[in-house]
Parts: structure tokens; sequence; C-alpha cells
């Protein structure tokens, strides 16, 4: 057919809030910090077998003494203040102590991150300001203060959640000494009963329960910290940083897409000014001779009838021939512009119809295709076979030719493969530079493989939409 950067992963090993700088809240936290930061038990391990003794656990254990009771008084501050308010919404009360209630999950918001930051280390980034303003036009926005909201939700979770785990760790912390005092002591000397733990059972009960205890420390930890960049935070400067390098990639994708329309809209003009100068200079030089060759050959059979009639007849069968040599370019030329049996039947039909005008054997093959269905993309596909079977019978010497067109999802692709001599290039103001495009203004993708050693496929893939 002729015509940034990589990154070290972090150090596994212990990390401390003693040791361990607070992290800037400008920077992005993956998971994977937080567990080696605040539960590395959770990578196992040598970490897993130091977790009673782990820094980590101790520290822990501290922020849950002192969230447990600040969550508490806060979850219950905050409940007390939105079911107060929530309720006496339609007095003129109601509505203050709703908005000062939520204020208030702002502030408690802010005291616990700043909490986490002092005793873990872990900087939670501060979320978007609250809606300004006291008038009577901004009680709604700040009623729909979405972060103060889940401020509120922070205090309800959090607080159910030590609330549980800090009783749970204290006495798998607190049980192991007690097994192991229990066989020392002497019931009948004690006012009240004692349970009496055999020792092959005791020792290896208190062994494991630290480890257990140390695992719900850094599992509730954990889940502080995860519960508090979920509620309370914001996007990092990370984040926002990245969403604008998205978002200019997107604009920049979308300039470099309409410039490619832009691009193959006025090639597809081109090249419709090109097909229009082509079926004018058909029409001038081809069925238009023919009719005034015509013309002469009727007036001489007008002028010979009365005193020749064998020339007469003789220019009446030219002039037959002439009509049928006409109607044979004039039909040529409307299938050039748009075949009627593509219209009425389908691309199916209008491909087997090439092929079986075509001098060089054609297989179709054909899957998907309806009559109707892909108006635009199928018209295209129709003059992509013509012109590929025109160039195949011209220049690829050619023994067989393969058309394909199969319908996938939105696209419709068509093929078409030739044993030829190859090297077909779509070379500038040729045949398959016009196809291309006539394809890349229909959006869609033209693909030609024509090595020298021979063989040639061309690829058309054309969106049903277009």
């Amino acid at each position: 057919m002729t015509s940034g950067p990589v990154t070290a992963p972090p150090r596994a090993g212990r990390s401390t809030p003693s040791s361990t700088a607070l992290r800037d809240p400008s920077d992005h936290v993956p998971a994977a910090v937080d567990v080696q930061h605040v539960a590395p038990a959770l990578r196992g391990g040598r970490a897993l077998l130091l977790a009673p003794v782990s820094a980590a656990t101790w520290s822990g254990a501290g922020q849950l003494a002192v969230s447990t009771l600040f969550t508490v008084l806060g979850a219950i501050l905050l409940i007390t203040g939105v079911a107060v308010g929530v309720g006496t919404a339609l007095v003129v009360v109601g509505v203050p102590v709703l908005l000062g209630t939520l204020a208030l999950a702002r502030v408690y918001g802010r005291v616990e991150r700043t909490r986490l930051a002092a005793q873990l280390g872990v900087v939670v980034p501060p979320p978007s300001p609250a809606p300004a303003g006291f008038g009577r036009r901004s009680w709604w926005p700040r009623a729909r203060d979405d972060r103060a909201w889940l401020a509120v939700a922070h205090a309800a979770v959090t607080s159910v959640l030590t609330s549980v785990a800090v009783p749970l760790a204290a006495s798998f912390a607190a049980v192991p000494w007690v097994l192991l005092a229990t066989p020392f002591v002497d019931a009948s000397r004690q006012p009240f009963d004692v349970i009496h733990v055999p020792a092959y059972v005791a020792v290896p009960v208190a062994v494991v329960l630290p480890w257990v205890s140390a695992l719900v420390v850094q599992l509730t930890t954990l889940a502080q910290v995860r519960l508090g960049r979920a509620l309370l935070g914001g996007r990092s400067r990370a984040d926002v940083e990245r969403a604008a390098r998205e978002a200019e990639t997107r604009a920049n994708a979308a300039e470099g897409r309409a410039e490619h329309l832009r691009e193959t809209r006025s090639a597809a003009v081109d090249a419709a000014d090109d097909e229009r100068r082509r079926i004018e200079r058909d029409l001038h030089d081809g069925a238009q001779q023919r009719l005034v060759a015509l013309g002469v050959e009727l007036g001489v059979a007008r002028r010979a009838a009365a005193h020749d009639p064998q020339a007469a007849v003789a220019a009446v069968d030219a002039a037959h021939g002439e009509i049928k040599e006409v109607l044979a370019e004039l039909r040529d030329l409307v299938r050039g512009v748009h075949p009627a049996v593509l219209t009425d039947r389908g691309l199916d039909a209008a491909l087997s119809a090439l092929a079986a005008r075509s001098p060089v054997p054609v297989d179709v093959e054909t899957r998907g295709l309806e009559p109707g269905m892909c108006v635009q993309a199928q018209a295209a596909a129709y003059f992509v076979v013509a012109e590929a079977l025109t160039n195949v019978a011209k220049h690829a010497h050619a023994a067989q030719v393969v058309v394909r067109a199969t319908v996938a999802g939105d696209r419709l692709r068509v093929e078409v493969a030739d044993d030829g001599r190859g090297g077909a290039t779509a070379a500038p103001g040729g045949g398959l530079d016009g196809l291309r495009r006539r394809v890349e203004a229909l959006d869609g993708a033209f693909l030609l493989l024509s090595p020298a050693t021979g063989g040639t496929v061309l690829t058309v893939e054309v969106p049903c939409a277009s």
C-alpha cells in the first residue's frame, strides 16, 4: 500500500518522641510512617519483641491517659451542646447555643492537634479556617461548618475508643502480677477466697499478656492518629502542591487537546476543499465533456436522419454509448462522495461491494456492525478501505487482501492487511495522508505499518460518538 528524584524509605528501628523531630505539617505523611512512629510493633521482628519496653508504648500509654480525660470531657460538652442547640433550634436560644458549640468544637480540634504534636511528635495539618463573620447572614455557613462537625464526631468516637482501650490495656498489664503472686498466697489465712492458678499456667500467661497490653496501646494510639488526620486535619502543603500540579497537567493536556483539535479541524476543512475541487474537476473533465460529445452526436443524427439513415443510426449508437459512459462516471462520482449502499445497508454491505469491484481478491470480516450506527465513523472507515484497496491494486502487487471491521465499545476499528511488497508511506499530499487527516478530524487514530520487507497493515480507529 503506497501513497522527581527517588527518596529512600525510612530506616527501620525505634522512634521516640524525644529522638524524632516534629514533622512539618506541610509534609505528606504516608500511612507507613505513622505505623513506624507510633505502632512499630505492627512491623514485627525486633520491634514486636521489645514492645512492652518500647518508647512508643510508654509514650502511647501516657497520651492515652491524658486523651481519655480530655476527649471524654470534650465529648460530653460538645454532644450536650449540639443536642441542646438542635433540640431548641426553633427557639431563639437554640441557634446561638449550636453556633457556640461548633466554635468550641473548632477549639477542641486545635487543642487535640497540639496535644498529638506534643505527646507523639505527630503533626496534623490544620483544616481550612472557619467561616468568618457573626452577622445574621453568617450563621448558616457557620452552622454548616463541616470541620466543626467532624471535630464533634472525633470527640465522640475517640472518647469511646479510649474509654475501652485504657481499662483493657491496664488489665492486661496488671493481670500478670496477680497470676505470678497467686501460687505463693496462703488462702487459709486470707479473709476472702483466692483463686489459685498453677505456676505452669500463670507463668506463660504472665509472659504473653504484657505484649498484648503493648499492642493494645500502640494500636489505639495509631487509631487516634488516623482519626486525627481524617477528622481534624486538612490538606498538607504537599497535597495542595500536588493538586496544583495535577490541575496544571490537566490544563496543559486540555490546551494540547484544543490545539490538536484546531489542527485536525483545519486539516478536515482543507481535505473537504480538496475533495470539492476534485469533484468539480471530475465533472468538468469527465461527465461534462461526454455530455458535450453526446450533444454533438445527437446533432449529427438529426441532420443525417433525412438523407442518410445509416449515418443517423451510427450517430445514435455512439450517443447511446456516451450515455452509458456518462452514467458510469456519475455513479463512480456519487460513490466517491457517499455510496448509497452505505446508507441503505451499512458498512458490511459497502465493504463487500468494494471487495467485489477490487481486482485483487479481498476477504471481508466484520463483527458488531449494524446499519445506522456510527454513521460518520462508518463513512470514514469506508473511504479508508476504498483508498487502501485502490493503492493495493495500483502499487502493492499483492495476491490477497484481508479487511477487518469491528466495533469494540465506543470505537470502530478497521484493519486492511495485504501481502504486497510494502514500503507504503503517508506522504504529504498523497491519498493516505488525506485519509489520515480525515480520520484525525474525527478524533480517530491512524496507524500504517509497511516494512520494506513486504506486507502492509493499515489500522484505523474512529470513535462511534463522532
